[in-house]
C-alpha cells in the first residue's frame, strides 16, 4: 500500500488527543505492503499458494487441544509443498449453539483462554521460523466459532439462534448475526478484543504482534455479510470502514481487509462488494468459491454438475479480478474447496473432481497473475494434514482432533490429508510456479 503520510499523522495526532496509546512503527522491509494492484515486501513482489489453517493456535496450545508436535509436522509438510500463506483463527467464543468451537478462547466477557492465545504465539512463532506469511481472522459471521452471534447473546438479549434449530434456521441466524454491525455495545467489546490481540507480545519471541512481520493481514471476520434493506446496509459498510481504521490506528505496519466472500456474499450486489472495498482503510480484496454450498456442484453427479461448475467458477473469478482492478488493489482468493468424489469423507479415496477443480483454478490465477491483473494469490479450503475423523459417522465431537472442517461440517468433507498425494502433486506444483513469479517479478511502478 502507498502509506498517505497525512493520514498516518492524522491518525496519530486522533490517538494522542483522545488519550489512546500508539504503537511503534517499524521501518522494515519485510512487512507485506499493497502497491496498486501488487503485494510487495520492500522492492521484491509477493505472490503465493495458501492454504487455511484455522485451527492452528489449538494446535499450538499446551492446553487439552494441544499437539505442538503435530503442528511443527503440518508446517514442516506445508513448506515442503512451497506452501507460503496461511490463513488462521485469532478469535473464538463459546456459545450454546451445538455445532460451534468447544474450547473457546473468550469463555465470557474478557475471560480469556491463556492457553489457546499461547497457542497462537506458538504458531506464529515456527511460521516465522518457515519464512511463512498470516492472514488473521478476529470474528465470525458464522456459527461455528461463536462470532457475531455470540457477541450479540453477550451484549443483547441472551440468546442465540442455532441455525440447525427447524424454528429458527439459517434465514434467521443469517438476520440476527448481521445485527451485529450496528449493536454498539459488542462492538466496543469487540475492539477491546482487537486490541488485546494487536497488540499482544508472543512469548516465543517477545515481538508484539503489531510489529510481526509474520503477520501478513488482519481480517475483520470470516465471511462478513450485509443482510436486509438499504439501511441496513449502510452499517455494514460503517462497521467495515470504522474497525479498519481501528485496526490501522493502533498498527501501521500490517494490512487491512474484510473476509467477504464476493458477491455471493454481498447479496448478490457489484455495488454492495465494490462500496465495502473501496473503504480507504481496506488495503485488498477478498472473495470466496464454494460450488456446492452454491448450488453449482453435486459431488455424486460429478459428470452432470462438473463442467458448468467450472465455467461459473471461471467466470467469477474474472469478475472479481475486474472489480480489483477497478479499485486498484489487490485481490485474494482465500477459500475454495471441494468434496471428494461420491462425497466421501475418508483419506485416499478419489478426489479427480477437486483436483481438476484445482489444477484449473491453479493456473487460471497463476496465469493472470503474470500478465499483471490483480489477483495475488490463493488459499484454498482447507489443510486436514495428518488429521483423522475420530468417529465412524465423521461427526466432530469435542476433545476430537482438528481437521480442515469446521465442527458443523462432516470431518474429511474438504479437508486434504497428507496422503491424497494427486493433490498435494498440483499443489506443489503451482505452489512453486507463484513463488517463482514471485521472484522473477519486479515491482510494478
Amino acid at each position: 500500500m502507498k502509506r498517505n503520510n497525512g493520514l498516518i499523522i492524522s491518525i496519530l495526532l486522533t490517538l494522542v488527543f483522545t488519550g489512546c496509546s500508539t504503537f511503534f512503527v517499524k521501518e522494515s522491509p519485510e512487512y507485506i505492503r499493497a502497491n496498486g494492484m501488487q503485494f510487495v515486501i520492500g522492492d521484491e513482489p509477493y505472490y503465493f499458494l495458501g492454504t487455511n489453517l484455522w485451527y492452528g493456535c489449538y494446535l499450538g496450545s499446551n492446553g487439552e487441544t494441544g499437539d505442538r508436535e503435530r503442528l511443527i509436522k503440518e508446517l514442516d509438510l506445508l513448506k515442503s509443498l512451497g506452501i507460503t500463506n496461511l490463513r488462521i483463527l485469532a478469535a473464538s467464543e463459546k456459545s450454546e449453539i451445538k455445532n460451534s468451537l468447544k474450547p473457546a478462547i473468550q469463555n465470557e466477557p474478557g475471560v480469556y483462554d491463556e492457553n489457546l492465545l499461547e497457542g497462537l504465539d506458538f504458531l506464529l512463532s515456527e511460521m516465522k521460523k518457515r519464512n511463512m506469511y498470516a492472514v488473521v481472522f478476529l470474528n465470525n459471521y458464522w456459527e461455528w466459532s461463536g462470532g457475531m452471534s455470540q457477541y450479540n447473546a453477550w451484549f443483547g438479549d441472551g440468546k442465540v439462534a442455532d441455525p440447525e434449530d427447524p424454528n429458527t434456521g439459517w434465514g434467521e441466524f443469517m438476520r440476527l448475526s448481521a445485527t451485529f454491525y450496528k449493536n454498539e455495545k459488542a462492538n466496543q467489546h469487540f475492539r477491546e478484543y482487537i486490541k488485546k490481540i494487536v497488540t499482544r507480545k508472543n512469548k516465543f519471541n517477545d515481538l508484539h504482534y503489531y510489529e510481526d512481520p509474520t503477520i501478513m493481514a488482519w481480517q475483520l471476520a470470516n465471511e462478513p455479510r450485509p443482510w436486509g434493506n438499504s439501511e441496513d446496509v449502510e452499517y455494514y459498510y460503517k462497521w467495515i470502514d470504522t474497525t479498519a481504521a481501528f485496526i490501522h490506528s493502533i498498527d501501521l505496519n500490517h494490512l487491512v481487509t474484510t473476509g467477504n466472500e464476493g458477491t455471493m456474499g454481498s447479496l448478490d450486489s457489484e455495488e454492495y462488494y465494490l462500496k465495502a472495498h473501496s473503504s480507504r482503510y481496506i488495503d485488498y480484496l477478498t472473495f470466496h468459491l464454494w460450488a456446492k454450498n452454491w448450488g453449482w456442484f453435486d459431488a455424486k453427479k460429478i459428470d452432470e454438475t462438473y463442467p458448468s461448475t467450472e465455467l461459473k467458477a471461471i467466470e467469477y473469478l474474472h469478475k472479481h479480478f475486474e472489480f480489483a482492478r477497478q479499485l486498484n488493489k489487490p485481490i485474494t482468493l482465500e477459500e475454495f474447496g471441494m468434496a471428494r468424489d461420491l462425497e466421501i469423507y475418508s483419506p485416499g479415496s478419489r478426489t479427480s473432481a477437486r483436483d481438476n477443480y484445482f489444477q484449473m483454478i491453479f493456473k487460471l490465477v497463476y496465469d493472470s497473475a503474470s500478465v499483471g491483473t490483480a489477483i495475488a494469490g490463493t488459499n484454498f479450503w482447507t489443510w486436514g494434514g495428518y488429521g483423522r475423523a475420530k468417529h465412524t459417522d465423521f461427526v466432530w465431537r469435542t476433545g476430537d482432533s482438528f481437521l480442515g472442517d469446521p465442527p458443523q461440517e462432516p470431518q474429511g468433507l474438504n479437508s486434504v490429508f497428507d496422503i491424497d498425494s494427486s493433490t498435494l502433486e498440483i499443489i506443489q506444483k503451482y505452489a512453486g510456479l507463484m513463488n517463482e513469479l514471485r521472484e522473477g517479478s519486479i515491482v510494478k511502478k
